[in-house]
């Protein structure tokens, strides 16, 4: 009797798994080019708040779409992926911004210009990183 009962619970327990696996899997991808940004900032104070307390900013950075403001240090492609560089008062870090394959094709972006870009901010490793970033301006 007790048998039964457990592997009624975990046939119940796979089947909600499985349900919010699903879910999760085919959950609708953000278009950031439409949506308006939940935050806007500069590259340096962006960097600064992380690097002060990466607790406080990751709540307050992390899966948001966040524009931000700075002058380009370096364009690079890699696999066919325009990637955007935006230096900072700090030595050590930057914003990094991974382009969509759609801004990717046609780059004409020139180290030293003044740039705005809204992605979506996935965290921090000595840089701030933001995906599915297109350009504002």
């Amino acid at each position: 009797m007790k048998i039964r009962k457990i592997i009624i619970l975990l046939l119940i327990l796979a089947v909600v798994g499985a349900f919010i696996g699903y879910k999760m899997y085919n959950k609708p991808h953000v278009n950031v080019a439409s949506e308006s940004a939940d935050i806007t900032i500069t590259a340096n104070k962006i960097l600064a708040n992380f690097s002060s307390d990466e607790t406080t900013a990751n709540t307050k950075y992390l899966d948001k779409i966040v524009q931000v403001k700075g002058v380009v240090a370096k364009v690079e492609k890699e696999n066919g992926k325009g990637i955007v560089t935006l230096e900072t008062n700090d030595d050590f870090g930057s914003v990094i911004c991974h382009l969509t394959p759609e801004q990717s094709t046609n780059l004409t972006i020139k180290e030293g210009q003044e740039l705005t870009l809204k992605g979506i901010c996935t965290g921090f490793l000595m840089d701030v990183i933001l995906v599915k970033s297109v350009i504002v301006n």
